[in-house]
């Protein structure tokens, strides 16, 4: 039997993962490990991406430190699915458009943009283009070039849209230019997948800040998906809770695309956890908790508000002295 060769030390240290490129730490979370780092006591995070208090501390919702009895919620014109927040959304979505789409659809992302919306779907394999969403001059959402941007895309294409509170910016379409919006993007057959990370922080209501979504589908017939996440707006950021949801042209699609949905899920993470997922369902089953967490968005959005107004102010009323002209 002939001898086989020695495993040189070199060559028995190589690592399974060698050809691994590092990858520079989400930006987010590098800013907050600095500020975490920081000795400074009058530190202020600005890039804070939850809701806190006066004191930088997580606000508990107490309206809902109450027993409450869990009442599980149906849909059977949604092909929908439970989701790891936000991400796991997005990620679900991705997986279900893959499996059902050929070739891959590209995909348009606004930018600026949520940084994590580009990693998501290019880590799945789909080709993503960004077209420019903000003026940075007017300081306002450049529509125009939102509208050509659709009007050029390629159809059957997936655009990535912000439901509500558009992250980094904050500037939202009105209502009127959600509508152009949609008609455009029925005309020119393109997939909107909304990112609804924040429903009811915008404007302090849930109903206000779905218009668009509702709007697409409702109004224009149009095929959509939504990423919901409650992990702000219900104060769940260590539950994980979101759901995502496809609404499809017709039942038979509806119920073939819940089905590829499951088959995904249970490949991804069997069973997502119940316990968030259950504080949610309640909340939104109870018309009695359902106010109580009207009025808590009211209470935070309303603070979010005002705190930028206060910034604004300061800004204003100490900009000289903080940044004397050269």
């Amino acid at each position: 039997m002939a001898t086989q060769p020695a495993t040189t030390e070199t060559e028995a240290s190589a690592s399974f993962f060698e050809a691994a490129s590092y990858i520079p730490p989400d930006a987010i979370f590098a800013l907050t490990a600095e500020y975490n780092a920081d000795t400074f006591a009058q530190k202020v995070n600005l890039g804070q991406g939850t809701y806190r208090d006066e004191n930088g501390q997580p606000w508990t919702l107490a309206d809902f430190a109450c027993p409450i009895e869990y009442q599980i919620l149906i849909n059977n014109q949604l092909a929908i699915c439970q989701s790891l927040s936000g991400t796991g959304a997005l990620h679900l979505a991705g997986l279900l458009l893959r499996s059902v789409r050929s070739p891959l659809p590209k995909v348009y992302i606004p930018s600026p943009t949520w940084s994590n919306h580009g990693q998501v779907f290019s880590s799945l394999g789909f080709q993503c283009e960004t077209f420019q969403y903000y003026d940075a001059e007017k300081r306002d959402i450049d529509i125009e070039a939102y509208y050509s941007a659709l009007r050029a895309a390629e159809p059957n294409s997936v655009v990535i849209i912000h439901a509500c509170a558009h992250n980094p910016t904050g500037c939202d379409p009105s209502k009127e230019q959600w509508k152009q919006i949609g008609s455009i993007m029925k005309e020119r057959k393109l997939f909107p997948l909304f990112d609804a990370a924040y429903l009811g922080f915008n404007s302090g209501n849930v109903d206000d800040d779905a218009f668009a979504m509702r709007y697409f589908i409702d109004e224009l017939q149009m095929e959509a998906g939504g990423c919901l996440s409650f992990a702000k707006n219900m104060g769940l950021y260590g539950e994980r809770v979101g759901c995502l949801f496809f609404s499809a042209g017709t039942e038979k699609a509806a119920t073939n695309t819940q089905s590829v949905l499951e088959m995904l899920q249970r490949s991804e993470v069997s069973n997502p956890p119940a316990y968030g997922a259950m504080i949610a369902s309640a909340i939104l089953g109870d018309e009695t908790l359902k106010e109580m967490w009207y009025a808590d968005l009211i209470t935070m959005s309303g603070r979010i508000r005002s705190m930028r107004q206060a910034l604004y102010d300061g800004l204003i009323k100490f900009g000289k002295s903080l940044f004397p002209e050269d």
